[in-house]
């Protein structure tokens, strides 16, 4: 038993479980607008429950599909699973399990959501093979993250309106631009092994033009759901307190100085989903 939980320990380390914070905040914000409030709380501790367990399957899987390129690259060498710390076995029946418990989580939900749960587990399982694939995978896991807004509007409605795709949209871009930055690191070794991304298939200094405009992207998509969903000056601030922080994301890497990759990545982008679903939750609850 000690085995055992020390190992899932691990597992959530690895996976850093910790960082669903990137996609729940703007999962939350399909459902306030949904719900035009505060859903039930059954509904909100279901979408809660389906997003982390998406995401934990997403990412185990994705180190498990990884585990070769992982030891072959020095940055990612000891990862849990190519230093040896875990078997390839348990991180396989962690998935099995995540992907179970999201699947019975939608299944609480409404029709729909169960209907599409394969969809889902689809979309963002698929991520871990793209980059084999393609130079545009960051859209991919963008996708990943951004099908939440929409999932957690059918979770509330058991339906889908267009307009939430403006967020689904917005999120892609959102991901897909701080993955390309991120990717940058491994610039070198992806041209070494073949691996595509945009800065393999581009170069550094192009790619981070290319993330700039992925989130000036992101940004015009906000200010259209404020629009679209008839929301007033709460939201538009924090749509603007977005639009800070992504420029100091901006500022504090460069193509020359990558030393603060993990702040610009972490620690910032989880602060600009909490930020804008804060906001954009005291707007809607402000003028129910």
């Amino acid at each position: 038993m000690g085995s055992l939980w020390k190992s899932t320990a691990v597992t959530l380390e690895m996976i850093r479980w910790e960082h669903s914070v990137f996609a729940l905040p703007f999962a939350l914000t399909g459902a306030v607008l949904a719900a035009g409030g505060w859903p039930p709380v059954r509904v909100l501790g279901w979408i809660v429950v389906c997003m982390v367990a998406a995401r934990s399957a997403a990412m185990a899987f994705n180190r498990l599909a990884d585990a070769r390129l992982d030891a072959a690259n020095p940055r990612t060498a000891m990862r849990a699973l190519p230093a040896g710390t875990l078997t390839s076995g348990f991180v396989g029946g962690f998935v099995l399990v995540s992907m179970v418990v999201f699947v019975a989580g939608a299944a609480m939900l409404n029709p729909l959501t169960l209907k599409l749960a394969p969809v889902a587990l689809a979309v963002v399982l698929a991520y871990s093979y793209m980059k084999r694939v393609t130079r545009w995978s960051h859209l991919v896991l963008g996708l990943a993250l951004g099908i939440a807004p929409s999932a957690a509007w059918i979770a509330v409605r058991g339906t889908l309106d267009v307009r939430i795709i403006v967020l689904t949209v917005a999120v892609l871009l959102w991901v897909g631009g701080f993955d390309v930055l991120y990717a940058c690191q491994d610039f070198e070794h992806d041209r070494k092994v073949g691996l595509n991304s945009v800065p393999q298939a581009f170069g550094v200094q192009a790619a981070f033009w290319i993330a700039r405009a992925m989130h000036v992207g992101m940004l015009a998509l906000l200010c259209w759901l404020v629009v679209l969903f008839g929301l007033g000056k709460v939201a538009i601030v924090g749509v603007v307190l977005v639009a800070l922080l992504l420029l100091y994301e901006h500022l504090i890497i460069s193509p020359q100085d990558m030393r603060r990759m993990n702040a610009a990545f972490f620690t910032l982008n989880g602060v600009i989903s909490v930020v804008f679903f804060g906001f954009v939750a005291v707007d809607v609850l402000m003028h129910r």
